[in-house]
């Protein structure tokens, strides 16, 4: 697992450490006490424009863990994006008592320009690691992310909105049978944790493939910015960094954090207008009514029933609905 930097180590000595202190990416490394932005060209747009992915190394005078935060690894999901870059503006890794942050305000630099959350070929990134040196865009940056970025970090959070018009409360995901991810997990402090095992060909299988666990933030929806939602990530961040010895203060949570095992989507079994009933982060009761479906000539008015006890982990923001479409994401405990 990764090491925590020694408390009140004047030398930042590090414990159960079994990574490089010194990363370095595609052959470049910032010295010690120094931070840098590199660009890395991943590829050229038929007009012959750069894809170009920007990295952000701030490095401590003493060895101790590297952490990744990334966003926009979905294009479309600006959250994420607005989470790092605050946190670059606010100088939170600018005096790191000891070890490594590698920032990575957006991944899919395609997808934030064109409001997407695909690349060109309509391919997911997160569905495409390990990737290829010799495939589509997507695989492109998943070869990049794999090869120079995965292998030199000893954990990271990867910050996510809800795809679409899906709102997500903010909550953190880890793999429960993934060694540290539940550690950073319950470091973080997000309002809801859900238990959500490794996705095949993801960003987060990828990472622990490398003994590197990756909690996933979730919170807000695509291409809205929501202020609650970027200040748990930042609390929740800075909270993971102190209990890593990276930094010195973070903020309290005053919120117990709820913990769900499990989690099902609760889908519309019939077409029409969705009115909701309850917000994303209640807790409702089986057979409670949280939401209504009714058509545009009022000829009926469908009730919308909890199948079971659990909190709103996000919910469907879109006002028309068809029969099947997910509504609801309940997370609950067995």
């Amino acid at each position: 697992m990764f090491g925590l930097c020694q408390e009140g180590s004047q030398k930042g000595q590090v414990v159960n450490f079994d990574k490089t202190h010194h990363p370095t990416i595609k052959g470049v490394q910032v010295l010690p006490g120094h931070s840098d932005l590199i660009t890395f060209n991943i590829a050229k747009l038929p007009s012959g424009t750069p894809i170009d992915l920007p990295v952000y190394v701030y490095r401590s005078k003493h060895p101790g863990p590297v952490v990744m935060l990334s966003g926009g690894l979905h294009g479309d999901e600006i959250n994420g994006v607005e989470i790092i870059r605050r946190m670059i503006s606010g100088n939170t890794f600018s005096s790191l008592l000891c070890g490594t942050v590698i920032a990575i305000p957006i991944i899919n630099i395609y997808g934030f320009l064109n409001f997407s959350r695909e690349v060109p070929d309509g391919k997911d990134i997160n569905r495409n690691f390990p990737g290829s040196k010799t495939g589509s865009l997507a695989a492109l940056v998943a070869h990049f992310m794999t090869h120079n970025i995965l292998p030199e970090i000893n954990c990271g959070i990867d910050f996510h909105t809800g795809g679409g018009v899906r709102y997500n409360y903010p909550q953190v995901r880890y793999a429960k049978k993934q060694k540290g991810a539940g550690a950073l997990a319950k470091a973080f402090e997000a309002p809801l944790v859900l238990e959500s095992g490794l996705i095949d060909k993801s960003l987060r299988k990828q990472a622990a493939s490398f003994n590197a666990p990756i909690i996933v933030y979730e919170g807000g929806e695509a291409m809205r910015i929501d202020e609650n939602v970027i200040k748990e990530a930042i609390d929740g961040t800075r909270r993971v960094l102190k209990s890593l010895g990276m930094i010195k203060e973070a903020p309290d949570q005053h919120l117990k954090p709820v913990y769900c095992a499990k989690s099902s989507w609760v889908r519309a079994k019939s077409s029409g207008i969705l009115q909701l009933k309850v917000k994303s982060g209640s807790f409702v009761k089986k057979n409670d009514i949280i939401a209504r479906i009714c058509d545009p000539f009022n000829t009926f008015k469908i009730p919308v029933k909890a199948p079971r006890a659990g909190f709103v982990l996000g919910h469907n923001n879109m006002p028309v609905i068809n029969r099947g479409d997910a509504l609801f994401h309940l997370g609950y405990n067995e």
